[in-house]
This record gives structure tokens, C-alpha cells and sequence, in this order.
């Protein structure tokens, strides 16, 4: 590393209150213009590490250099017109307008006192207002505003010091989500913008793996990882600093990790009613098949698409000349007026008559699989041909349900949907399903769809490949039920 990237260099430094080290033996660096967070449980020394970085508190062994020099030669005007620090703010306020408070700020570069008070001042206070988003209520007591509010004017006043550092104690604590965001979005926007190097304690660790570009984990006063987010709010290391259950899993929008509590009364290993074709019901225009408790999902349905937790799955029967602008939508209402909730339910629709279904219950070791398969062929075809179909001549569509009863992990749930596919495309084949428009073995429908569902209880299972024990059930069932919903299908055409 290039000495001029960093802008604070910690090396072995031991510190804390009179003789008792908080802080043992830690070292690290920050680079210039880096968003640079500080995790750990209470009690692991992480405001007693602020306090050492902005010398409040003396270091009682080793060294910290601010921009490539000892923080020790420092003076304190000197060091305020460097360093900002934001503390944590209680709700005691006083009668001073956001004005004055900001302006405050400008303090560390005058000579005098408010009489020195410069343009230059003046256009700072009133940019690094318009920033944070306070200029409005400029006027305005600072014991009149919300909290959310007094953070903001209390980040100006920071900012206004126009610091190459800012260091910041919990500055979320207490806020809303909207202001939680907001403040964030400033801060980073500012390493990025301004040239400024933020260094901030967090308690919630999804808020600092968003918005750190690298995290210091401490535990007793020690350095356990410093690197980035990914790599420090690693699960096994969480739960043994923290000292809890948790689980990880990315973020839907952005490449960044979040982490999940688990509570005790759901982490238990409780039995859970093993869902099979009891479950299952055909009422009026849908298969309908309701859980004791949600399952972990993963479909390419109409409504719950995606990954998700769901207690209701339907398919639901549509006219062959179904046509709509808005299928999901549409859909929606359709389970609302069956009294289902959209969002508890992951939703399909066939063109296929719902009494073709195929179903079973396949018994593996420790865990079962229920399989649910309606099969038309109308629109058959090879995927490797599918720019020749303009659009689906014929209804038809292959639904597949697959519900296991087992503990999936995330990959197992992708491979099942590749080893369910296989075994459904073995099943085309066996049945000489032909794409009627190329002459070709079909691979399967232009509107086929697929449902992977577990209870998250009982056996763990962490693959489903083909000759995985789950891979292997899922590949029987859903190739039984697809032979069979194949044949009802062919028999369904020839009585018509």
C-alpha cells in the first residue's frame, strides 16, 4: 500500500481509562476517501477506539498517525480543522437556530471568534446546509425539530469543519428508516464527492455492509478481521462473536451482504406435518394446496416468483383463449376474490384441465418428496428452436410442484430445479412429444413452469443433484408424475 492512500495508520496500539486497556494490541488502516466502519457486541471497544483515534483518550502503547503524521503533534485547533467527530446526541437540545449550530462548525478555521466570521464561512455553512438538507429550516430553534432532524444539522455542523476525516459514534441511533437512509446516502455520497474519509461505529451490521467499503470486527478490545463487508460478516464468525444464530444471504439490489436473526421459538427442530397429497384439493378452477406453516420457496410462478415464504400454492386452470395485459395482476385479484392472499401464495396458470393432474408422495431416507404435475402439449417445443415460435399456437404448459419435506439449502433448491427439468425432459423423450413446427423430441412447453418447496425441518439437504438421495427422489417423482400427466393428457384429447 501507498503511504499517500492512507490516511490514518494504527499500529499495535493499546489504550483505554487510567491503567485498564480497553483496546489491546490493535492495528489497522484507513484509506483516503474511504467509508470505513467499526462492528462489534457491546463492551468490545469500539467508541473507546474512536475516542484513541481522535485523542480523546491517550494511546498508552504504540502509535496512530493521521495523514502521515504522529497524532501526538497535533494541536487541538489543528487536529479539529483535520478531524470531525460526530457523537452520539441525546435528546438535549438547546435554544440555538440550525444557523448558529452549523456555523459552529467554521470555529476551528477562525482566527478570532464570530467577528472573523468570512464569506468564504458563509457559503460553506449555507452549501453543507443545502447537502444534508437542513437550509430549509435554517431559522428555525434547534429544540423544535425532530430527532432525525437535529442529526442532520448536528452532521453539518461537521461537515461545515470541511474535515479530510469524519468520525462518527452510532449516527443512526434513534432514527427512522427514511432518515437511517438519508444520512447514509450523504456520508457516501461525500467519500465519494468531497474527498472525504468517513470512519463510523455501527451497531446494525446489514447498515454497515451496505454502505462500508471494508469493516473492523472487534471482540474484547481486539482486532478479530478488518477487510471487507463479505468477508467479515461471514456467519460462523458472527455467531461465535455475537455469540448468536444468524443467517446470511445477499442483498436483492446490491452486491452487499445482510444479516438475519434467527429467533429461538423458530430455530427449534419442530415436526412438522409432512405435506403430501392429504394437503391437496380441487376446488371449482384451481389445485389448491394449503401448509401448516410457510415453506421456503423458490418458482418461476405468476404470483410469488423468485425466493420467498409461502403457505398457499394454486394452479389454476385458465379458457385456452385466456388473454390479458396484465397476467399477475389479474391473478392477484383472482385470489383475493378465492379469499387468498397474494403474498402468501405462489400462483400458477395452465391451460391444461386440472382433473389431468398426476401427484405422489416419494419416500427417501429421512425426508419425502410430493410431486404435482399437470402436462399439456399443445405448445410443445425444442428450447433449442424456440426463435421459430412466434408465439404458443396452442395452450398447453407443464406446471411442476415439487414440496420436500427436509431442511433445503440455497444450492440444493437450484439443483433440484435443474435435476426436476431433466427428469422432465426424460419423460418428453420417452413420450415421443415432438415440436409439431420443427419435427424435433420436444424439451418441453413455451410456458412451463417450476415450484421447489421445503418445510426448512427435519433432515438436511444440502444437494439435489442426480445422484444426490434428494436428487435422486426429486428426479422419480417428477419423472413418474410427468409420464403420468402426459398419458391423462393424451387420453383427456382423445374422449374430447
Amino acid at each position: 500500500m501507498k503511504e499517500v492512500d492512507c490516511m490514518i495508520d494504527v499500529n499495535q496500539v493499546t489504550g483505554g481509562y487510567s491503567n485498564e486497556p480497553i483496546i489491546k494490541d490493535v492495528s489497522l488502516n484507513v484509506l483516503k476517501y474511504e467509508f470505513f466502519g467499526i462492528i462489534g457486541p457491546n463492551g468490545s471497544g469500539k467508541t473507546t477506539l474512536a475516542k484513541l483515534l481522535s485523542a480523546l483518550l491517550p494511546v498508552q502503547t504504540g502509535a496512530i498517525q493521521l495523514a502521515g503524521r504522529p497524532l501526538s503533534e497535533y494541536a487541538p485547533k489543528e487536529l479539529a480543522r483535520l478531524m470531525a467527530v460526530l457523537p452520539q446526541h441525546s435528546s438535549q437540545t438547546f435554544s440555538y437556530t440550525v444557523y448558529e449550530t452549523v456555523s459552529l462548525g467554521r470555529y476551528a478555521h477562525q482566527k478570532g471568534f464570530f467577528n472573523s466570521f468570512t464569506q468564504e464561512d458563509e457559503e460553506i455553512v449555507q452549501d453543507v446546509m443545502r447537502q444534508t438538507g437542513v437550509v430549509d429550516y435554517q431559522h428555525a430553534k434547534l429544540d423544535e425539530l425532530s430527532g432525525g432532524e437535529r442529526q442532520r444539522v448536528y452532521l453539518a455542523q461537521a461537515l461545515a469543519q470541511k474535515p479530510a476525516i469524519l468520525l462518527l459514534d452510532e449516527p443512526t441511533n434513534h432514527l427512522d428508516l427514511a432518515y437511517q437512509k438519508d444520512l447514509l446516502d450523504v456520508l457516501k455520497r461525500w467519500t465519494l464527492e468531497n474527498k472525504l474519509t468517513v470512519i463510523s461505529i455501527f451497531h446494525d451490521l446489514n447498515l454497515a455492509g451496505l454502505y462500508c467499503d471494508r469493516l473492523l470486527l472487534l471482540k474484547n478490545g481486539q482486532n478479530i478481521i478488518c477487510d471487507k463487508p463479505d468477508e467479515v460478516l461471514k456467519k460462523e464468525r458472527l455467531e461465535c462473536v455475537y455469540g448468536t444464530k444468524i443467517e446470511k444471504n445477499p442483498h436483492p439490489k446490491v452486491p452487499k451482504p445482510q444479516i438475519m436473526l434467527v429467533p429461538e421459538q423458530l430455530s427449534r427442530a419442530i415436526e412438522p406435518e409432512e405435506i403430501g397429497p392429504h394437503l391437496l384439493k380441487h376446488i371449482d378452477d384451481m389445485i389448491w394446496l394449503q401448509t401448516p406453516t410457510p415453506m421456503k420457496t423458490m418458482s418461476s410462478s405468476v404470483t410469488g416468483a423468485g425466493l420467498g415464504w409461502y403457505r398457499h400454492f394454486v394452479n389454476r386452470h385458465v379458457d385456452k383463449g385466456y388473454d390479458c395485459s396484465d397476467h399477475r395482476a389479474e391473478m392477484k385479484r383472482y385470489l383475493i376474490e378465492k379469499g387468498l392472499d397474494p403474498n402468501d401464495t405462489a400462483g400458477m396458470m395452465t391451460a391444461v384441465h386440472l382433473e389431468q393432474a398426476a401427484s405422489g408422495l416419494f419416500e427417501g431416507d429421512g425426508f419425502s418428496v410430493f410431486v404435482m404435475v399437470t402436462a399439456g402439449v399443445g405448445n410443445a417445443l425444442d428450447v433449442t428452436q424456440g426463435e421459430q415460435h412466434v408465439k404458443a399456437y396452442t395452450p398447453g404448459t407443464i406446471n411442476t410442484w415439487v414440496l420436500v419435506n427436509g431442511d433445503m439449502r440455497d444450492e440444493s433448491f437450484i439443483q433440484a430445479i435443474v435435476t426436476a427439468t431433466e427428469a422432465k425432459t426424460k419423460a418428453l423423450r420417452e413420450m415421443a412429444v415432438m415440436d409439431q413446427l420443427t419435427g424435433n423430441v420436444a424439451t418441453g412447453t413455451s410456458t412451463d413452469s417450476i415450484l421447489i418447496a421445503a418445510t426448512q425441518k427435519g433432515t438436511v439437504l444440502e444437494f439435489a443433484g442426480p445422484i444426490a438421495p434428494l436428487g435422486q427422489v426429486v428426479a422419480r417423482g417428477v419423472y413418474e408424475c410427468t409420464i403420468q400427466a402426459l398419458k391423462n393428457d393424451r387420453n383427456w384429447r382423445h374422449d374430447s
